[in-house]
């Protein structure tokens, strides 16, 4: 562990002022409209060239769930490399003629929106032809493929993602619309917004940012006014695995304040996953890690150590199914593993227990351990990783 402390009266590494306002609209990746029709209309015309040729149009996109495509740079995550593998999407193949379609017709939806200057959520597009399209993860994966594709990332093909986690604390700003929102006067959490790169004009006093990995432990902490108790702080949930707008929002206060970012997960391989796709990314997204990951979230809790530690009694415990034997297995051969040797050993201590534990376990202790006594202590002392 390392020795920090982030006392509410000490100033924080990376904490420049006190007083902090910024808009990093400039900085932000966003591609301008004139180049993503210019890019739609290169494959079409690759469409038309092959039909005058009387050849079968193809498509080619990245195998972008491979990890063989991956690579770990520490500063980054895991991101795709130059030279990956591709698949063809034929049009003349019964196993595949149907996504050929299906990518042009969400193609020329996009263009049309590109050029109306409108925009639409991956649901709203799958509900505009439920039959056609049969389910929103074909919608979903189609999207990817075809910004993994362009080259292009989503929000400038004018597809929103629907937003489901929660931001609270010393925050504000104003949305693209001009409405302005201030999370510090809010009594309860404000919805993370569906297009994080049209906010401006973020301003906090905050120390540093706490991911959460439920909404219920969210909650709690929001109704014992954690934010605001033990030293002005951000508080974001993804309540569970986050959504594009969460990892984007988590990015955008990262770049826009330089404040320490730490998780707060459940002790289990689910948790720890899902801390990775933060500070690390995920490899169906590795196509726009420069814009989703931020390397230097720590690991604040729940710490597998943390149990011993605190004598959690083994009756609170839960047992390791196969499935999380498994995915722990798979987490700890990940590259990013290797460069995280504390990491690593509280990965050993929860495979030799074949034992995970809730957030909520430390009510065990006490009802109000968790932000009276847990996180005052580590934010204090330094106990993260």
């Amino acid at each position: 562990m390392e020795e920090h402390s982030l006392c509410p009266t000490e100033s924080l590494a990376g904490n420049k002022a006190s007083f902090r306002e910024t808009s990093l609209a400039a900085q932000e990746s966003h591609v301008p409209s004139s180049e993503v029709l210019e890019a739609i209309e290169n494959v079409i015309q690759g469409v038309v060239q092959s039909l005058a040729q009387k050849k079968a149009p193809v498509l080619t996109v990245a195998n972008r769930a491979d990890w063989r495509n991956i690579e770990f740079k520490d500063s980054v995550g895991l991101q795709m490399i130059p030279g990956c593998t591709t698949r063809q999407i034929r049009s003349d193949c019964p196993q595949s003629a149907r996504r050929f379609a299906l990518i042009l017709k969400i193609l020329s939806m996009i263009y049309k929106m590109v050029q109306s200057d409108t925009y639409a959520t991956k649901r709203d597009i799958y509900y505009s032809d439920t039959l056609l399209f049969g389910s929103q993860s074909v919608v979903d994966q189609i999207i990817n493929d075809i910004s993994c594709m362009l080259k292009i990332p989503r929000r400038s093909l004018h597809v929103l993602s629907t937003t489901k986690g929660f931001v609270a604390g010393n925050l504000s700003y104003t949305e693209e619309d001009g409405t302005k929102v201030n999370c510090t006067c809010s009594a309860t959490a404000v919805t993370v917004p569906s297009n994080v790169q049209g906010i401006k004009n973020l301003t906090s006093h905050a120390k540093f940012i706490l991911i959460v990995e439920k909404d219920a432990t969210f909650q709690r902490l929001l109704d014992d006014d954690f934010f605001s108790k033990v030293s002005p702080c951000i508080m974001i949930t993804g309540r569970g695995i986050p959504d594009l707008n969460t990892r984007l929002l988590v990015r955008k206060l990262w770049d826009s304040f330089q404040i320490p970012i730490f998780t707060l997960m459940d002790a289990d391989p689910h948790g720890v996953e899902i801390m990775c796709v933060y500070k690390y990314g995920s490899v169906s997204m590795s196509f726009e890690a420069h814009h989703l990951t931020v390397p230097s979230v720590r690991w604040l809790g729940l710490l597998p150590s943390d149990l011993k530690r605190l004598n959690i009694c083994k009756d609170a415990l839960i047992p390791f199914t196969k499935q999380d034997e498994n995915k722990l297995a798979s987490i700890q051969k990940r590259p990013y593993i290797a460069c995280q040797p504390l990491w690593k050993k509280e990965l050993e201590i929860m495979a030799a227990s074949k034992l995970k534990a809730e957030i909520q376990v430390l009510t065990s202790v006490s009802a109000d351990y968790l932000s009276r006594v847990y996180l005052p202590n580590k934010l204090q002392f330094g106990g993260w990783l």
